[in-house]
């Protein structure tokens, strides 16, 4: 088997600095061409695109971004983790960029994230992609993410103990295992002696995720909802509610995948996402 070749590796690494932060981005293709902007999930970081953004670098300029408080990102102080927070960095990086317009892809947190970026711009969205995610959190899920983030972060004594405690949350995956080590050396820093996850704790315990469900008919963009067949995250059921609720929507799942269906599935992933922006991107 030919080894995996990731995004980052032809990609350019910067930093752009809005609303006082320095957000971190992988970006490719050209600027000029439509706009393509990925939003990851929560504690991960914009390498989670690593084997999506190539198939789309030929015709899209590309950004892959680190959220505030994950990946290469600044963590905002006082820690500010609403939903507007981050509708907000995504606005001011837009204009950062000169985009008008964009195509805008979210996963887990990022598309939550997204729901809500394109309610309140809707003339901001050429095309949206919610991948896996919820409109609203249980409240014992917010809890539970509430507590987990007063936990101080882990420190490792050395980058292989590091790397044997990488997991992903939830865990089942049918991803391939060199994409989990390379997303956990690229989610690592040398920090206090050892080695700490590119993610603030803050993130989780003081997040305010917005109740997007009354907000999905202000959605104008069409919308592409993709969910994993075997996701416990966003049950069927929900995902045909989000499509009934956006005027312009409609739904794909990815045969076997699981929650991260873009790592589990690049492939077919992909195949869904160029079928929707051929048409809308």
């Amino acid at each position: 088997m030919s080894p995996l070749r990731f995004g980052c590796d032809t990609a350019t690494s910067r930093s752009v600095r809005v609303n006082g932060l320095g957000l971190h981005l992988l970006e490719s293709g050209a600027p000029g061409r439509p706009a393509l902007c990925f939003l990851h999930g929560g504690a991960a970081h914009a390498h989670w695109f690593d084997l999506v953004t190539p198939a789309f670098a030929d015709r899209f300029h590309v950004v892959s971004l680190d959220q505030r408080g994950h990946g290469e990102s600044d963590w905002p102080r006082p820690a500010a983790y609403a939903t507007e927070d981050f509708a907000a960095d995504l606005l001011a990086l837009m204009d950062h960029l000169g985009w008008k317009r964009m195509a805008l892809v979210g996963h887990s947190m990022g598309g939550h994230n997204a729901m809500g970026f394109a309610a309140w711009h809707p003339d901001r969205v050429k095309a949206l992609v919610i991948v896996d995610a919820r409109p609203a959190l249980p409240p014992e899920r917010v809890d539970r993410m509430h507590e987990r983030g007063r936990r101080p972060p882990r420190l490792h004594p050395s980058l292989e103990a590091a790397l044997r405690s990488f997991r992903l949350v939830p865990k089942e995956t049918a991803a391939d295992p060199a994409l989990l080590a390379h997303l956990a050396r690229a989610g690592l820093a040398r920090r206090d002696g050892g080695f700490k996850y590119r993610f603030d704790p803050a993130c989780y315990g003081s997040r305010k995720p917005v109740d997007a469900w009354p907000l999905l008919p202000r959605v104008t963009a069409p919308a592409l909802v993709v969910r994993g067949e075997r996701s416990r995250v966003l049950p069927r059921e929900i995902a045909e509610r989000i499509r009934e609720v956006i005027p312009k929507a409609s739904v794909v799942e990815i045969a076997g995948a699981y929650h991260h269906l873009v790592l589990d599935a690049p492939a077919a992933f992909n195949a869904a996402l160029g079928e929707f922006l051929a048409a809308h991107g």
